[in-house]
């Protein structure tokens, strides 16, 4: 019984010879190797004096019970063995030739010819010219293996090409053997060899096993003759074993015919060196060194019969493409009535895949998979397990079946780590999980999985993100936990039960408390790069707002000093068409701007998704334009909480424009670096904003009591008190105001105006009047510093032909409400040293500047 598979077959593996390439003795692996890549790319050899091309198929581990399997199939069968050895001294040399001829001993009975390379064994024995023997000096000075490998090649040929011709001439009076594969032996012991059933068999045999040889030999026209018959010969006889083997060979020569390119998967691997595959298909038209045409040679039971063109003999015996599959299904069907041809019957349902996936037949290709899961073996060890799950799902991604292909990879990488192994490979399991992500429509970069809409199961994406994270604990990678982990957390959020939010969270904390997870890539060895996962939707954040700074810190333009305002207003033009993106919006400018060195502020809406109290670490904003300082947060959120308003505050260190491109959070001991525009749904106002330098702080006290109520509301952007003074006719009170300076910058200008509202008399004189000169000779102002001055009031009224004034004035007195200042505290200001009297006259022309009342 054949046990072990070779999933790698295929349908063009029928024309090559088989050569077996082996160490003997100790030789170092990487020297081995580096040979046998020069001597399997001798692959194809065009024979001296002969238009056939030969194929070589190299293997450096081959069974002997599958090469017991050669008369049934011939490509099955070790006819080259090449040996290389390590040998430094002569008295080493007996011993090596003996062990040599041990090892040819193991496939004796089918081997054509043999070598042996020997490695640095130099002086007398290696000067004595030898057919089966190279010496080399060593493994870099060896230039003649590939012309060794090449005469090699040719001295098989010789033995295949004698065999051909005498098996194929029909000798009259000879008995014909019975070919057997090894199960059969004892079932034809005493069977009547002279019947006529018994001679058909053993014709029907003969005839597939010519075919075989044709095939090899390079005659693919004589091959399909061969097949042909030997069906007819095998049907007829019911042999059905054998006849799966012919119909499988008549499929294996027709698909070279039609698909020259090979069907292994590797393009252009099968071109022959005379830019052919085939002899007889690529020099039909040319004439041979006699003159004569090459014509199919239509070999019958009467002798070689010359009066059929190829082009005939083709298209009559060459199965189309459809038929190619029906054949195959045939001989398949037949393979399946032998529990010992399982290894046959999963090799030809392999071959039928691979010609199917060229010709894009999915579907059925799909049946020749499924039957091919189904076929019993022998008890296969893990590793043979791997191998065959592997192969699956190489062959099911090939037709285009990527989950199904994915699902095999996985139990590939299961069976990595299976109980039954002493020491499971659980880095070969991760890398096998990782190939099957693409056939889930499951990805590792978060950026996949932010465009709103999820692709795939996400109960199994789940459950293979559960076994990375487990993969990566086996194999001592908690960083790879940690990130896994954070994938599942962040892209699954939404089908993750409450329960399963509980242990993923407790799980990450677990992990996190011995390796935080940050925001660098994680390169594994074999280069892959899994990309950071920021946690966005912990909390998840609905809109971001800039805030004004507060009223009494605000900057404002100075009229008075700016002098008139040139407009910068543009045409107005009207477009239907508006430019809208979020991109726009955030980088939109506010109108309003930010001191440096002032506490800026940022309001989020943010919510908890989670069914419990989420506590989110070092919180703070991300920007760019302005070197910044981020003041962080800590917060505290209740479980599936509504929209909760976070206020996020930093001091911008230097001046220019300010941009807030996103924010850091650290949840769960994971560190997340969460840009706005990677927030689907987040509504702003803009977030970019001009920081202006440092401006002085001003504070101001006055000695008259407060007013108990406003004279003239304020209008929002000054800031205003008001004092009280009653006063008589005539008779004058000084005010004292006291500037301290609260700031970090000198105050270097003060400017006073003054303005009264009255409409109900004249006023004579200075109402107000004052004296800069002592408190501007304080000036510039440090940081820390108080200034004085001082503003006498003095009241002179004119009552005449005023009734009612008295009493008006019993109602409403004269106040004085305000401090005899332009600006808000943070105002920049200019001395005006002179004073005019004011009047009602002249009370429109000063009432341009903001005053305070």
């Amino acid at each position: 019984k054949m046990s072990v598979p070779d999933y790698m077959q295929c349908a063009e593996d029928h024309q090559t010879l088989l050569v077996v390439v082996q160490p003997i003795g100790i030789v170092p692996e990487e020297s081995f190797f580096r040979i046998y890549k020069r001597i399997s790319a001798v692959s194809q050899v065009n024979v001296r004096d002969s238009q056939r091309v030969l194929y070589i198929r190299y293997r450096h581990h081959y069974p002997p019970e599958n090469n017991e399997w050669g008369d049934f199939q011939t490509h099955r069968k070790v006819v080259g063995l090449i040996t290389i050895t390590d040998c430094s001294s002569a008295k080493d040399w007996p011993q090596t030739f003996e062990k040599f001829h041990v090892q040819k001993e193991m496939y004796g009975s089918t081997l054509y010819d043999s070598r042996l390379f020997v490695f640095g064994l130099q002086g007398e024995i290696a000067e004595q010219p030898r057919t089966d023997v190279a010496f080399y000096p060593s493994y870099d000075e060896c230039e003649t293996v590939e012309k060794r490998i090449e005469d090699f090649i040719e001295s098989l040929f010789i033995v295949l090409e004698s065999k051909r011709l005498d098996r194929a001439t029909d000798k009259s009076g000879d008995k014909i053997p019975l070919l057997c594969v090894p199960f059969e032996k004892k079932d034809f012991v005493g069977l009547d060899t002279d019947s006529r059933h018994y001679k058909k068999r053993c014709q029907g045999r003969m005839r597939k096993h010519v075919g075989d040889l044709c095939l090899q030999a390079g005659m693919l026209q004589d091959s399909l003759v061969h097949y042909h018959m030997a069906v007819e010969l095998l049907r007829s006889v019911n042999d059905f074993l054998w006849l799966g083997a012919a119909l499988e060979g008549l499929c294996s020569a027709s698909v070279i015919y039609h698909y020259p390119g090979g069907t292994g998967g590797k393009v252009g691997s099968r071109r022959a060196q005379g830019g052919s595959l085939s002899a007889e298909a690529g020099n039909r038209h040319r004439p041979g060194k006699d003159g004569r045409s090459f014509l199919l040679c239509a070999l019958t039971s009467n002798g070689i019969n010359a009066d059929t063109s190829a082009e005939i003999g083709r298209a009559k015996n060459c199965l189309s493409p459809e038929d190619i599959i029906d054949k195959y299904k045939e001989a398949i069907s037949y393979y399946g009535k032998y529990k010992n041809a399982g290894v046959i019957e999963l090799e030809a349902c392999v071959k039928a895949v691979r010609v199917l996936a060229i010709q894009k037949r999915s579907m059925e290709a799909s049946e020749f998979l499924q039957n091919a899961v189904y076929i019993n073996l022998r008890q296969l060890s893990e590793e043979e397990k791997i191998q065959r799950y592997s192969i699956l799902s190489e062959l099911y991604e090939r037709i285009g079946f990527h989950r199904k292909s994915a699902f095999f990879k996985r139990i590939a990488a299961m069976q990595c780590a299976a109980p039954s192994i002493p020491e499971p490979g659980w880095r070969a399991c991760y890398k096998l999980l990782l190939e099957t992500l693409p056939g889930y429509s499951l990805s590792l970069d978060p950026k996949d999985f932010s465009k709103g809409t999820h692709r795939g199961w996400a109960a199994v994406q789940m459950r293979l993100l559960h076994e990375l994270v487990y993969a990566s604990r086996r194999m001592g990678n908690p960083a790879l936990c940690v990130r896994h982990l954070s994938f599942l957390l962040q892209t699954m959020l939404d089908f993750l039960s409450d329960q399963e939010k509980k242990d993923v969270t407790q799980s990450l904390e677990s992990y996190t408390a011995k390796c935080p997870g940050t925001m660098e890539f994680i390169t594994l060895p074999d280069g892959l790069k899994l990309p950071p996962v920021p946690f966005t939707k912990l909390p998840i954040v609905r809109s971001v707002k800039l805030l004004n700074l507060p009223t009494s810190l605000r900057p404002h333009k100075m009229k008075s000093l700016l002098g008139q305002n040139v407009s910068t207003k543009s045409p107005f033009i009207y477009s239907p068409i508006i430019a809208h993106s979020r991109g726009e919006e955030r980088n939109k400018k506010i109108d309003f701007q930010w001191v440096q060195g002032d506490v800026c502020e940022v309001q989020l809406m943010v919510y908890n998704p989670m069914p419990f109290e989420l506590r989110v670490e070092n919180m703070g904003l991300l920007t760019t334009g302005v070197e910044f300082e981020s003041l962080p947060a800590a917060l505290s959120l209740p479980a599936e909480s509504g929209l909760y308003p976070v206020t996020l505050v930093g001091v911008p260190q230097t001046t220019g424009q300010i941009t807030v491109n996103g924010y850091h959070t650290s949840v769960f001991g994971v560190f997340s670096d969460c840009l706005l525009d990677n927030l689907p749904g987040v509504k702003t106002n803009g977030c970019t904003v001009e920081v202006i330098p440092a401006l002085p702080r001003l504070q101001i006290s006055t000695s008259l009591p407060r007013s108990a109520h406003t004279l003239q509301p304020s209008s929002g952007d000054e800031i205003s008190t008001n004092v009280s003074v009653q006063l008589y006719n005539g008779e004058t009170q000084q005010l004292i105001i006291k500037l301290e300076n609260i700031g970090t910058e000198p105050l270097e200008k003060l400017e006073v105006t003054a303005k009264t509202v009255n409409t109900k008399e004249k006023l004579y004189g200075d109402f107000l009047s004052w004296k800069l000169e002592d408190t501007l000779s304080q000036f510039p102002l440090k940081p820390g510093k108080i200034a004085t001055f001082t503003v006498n009031i003095k009241v002179k009224l004119d009552f005449s032909c005023q009734e009612n004034l008295l009493q008006d004035l019993s109602d409403d007195g004269v106040s004085v409400s305000g401090l005899p200042l332009s600006s808000p505290f943070r105002q920049v200001v200019k001395p005006r040293v002179e004073t005019k009297p004011i009047n009602p006259q002249e009370s429109s022309k000063v009432g341009d500047f903001s005053h305070v009342k």
